[in-house]
């Protein structure tokens, strides 16, 4: 797999089918190792290892209706109380991160209403924080560490 601007993290993996599979310890298993699911990963040890959110309010891959159309969001960082404080959309190092990308968290964010954005490709982190008021993104040197 391609190596990521992530720290350097210990997975665990399996040979499924004559595929290599990823242990997940959010969904708590194997899942195909695909270049998403290779950043998707690391981003969830950066949340749990150097942002130190709890695994028990992190949520992967879950589906959400938007205008009756079924979409997968990649990861949710949930604040105590059941509201969203993070959305996190993940995509192939291969992707380029422009304003489509953008869009799309944004979109997810409409009906999601989390304080803050985050869109990787592994190579390149966007963070933002989201300005109800006047409907728009900041954008963040980095997402908040976790603080309760």
């Amino acid at each position: 797999m391609h190596e990521l601007n992530f720290p350097q993290y210990t997975f665990r993996f399996k040979n499924s089918k004559n595929k290599v599979a990823i242990f997940d310890e959010i969904r708590k298993k194997f899942i195909i190792l695909q270049p998403e699911e290779w950043v998707r990963q690391h981003c969830v040890q950066y949340l749990i290892q150097h942002k130190n959110y709890p695994k028990s309010l992190i949520n992967v891959e879950k589906e959400l209706i938007i205008n009756d159309l079924k979409k997968r969001y990649d990861i949710v960082v949930f604040n105590p109380d059941g509201s969203i404080f993070l959305v996190v959309e993940c995509k192939s190092p291969k992707i380029k991160i422009n304003q489509n990308t953008f869009d799309q968290v944004a979109q997810y964010n409409l009906k999601l209403n989390a304080s803050y954005l985050m869109v990787t490709n592994g190579l390149n982190h966007y963070y933002c924080e989201m300005d109800f008021i006047n409907e728009r993104y900041q954008f963040l040197e980095d997402i908040p560490d976790y603080k309760y």
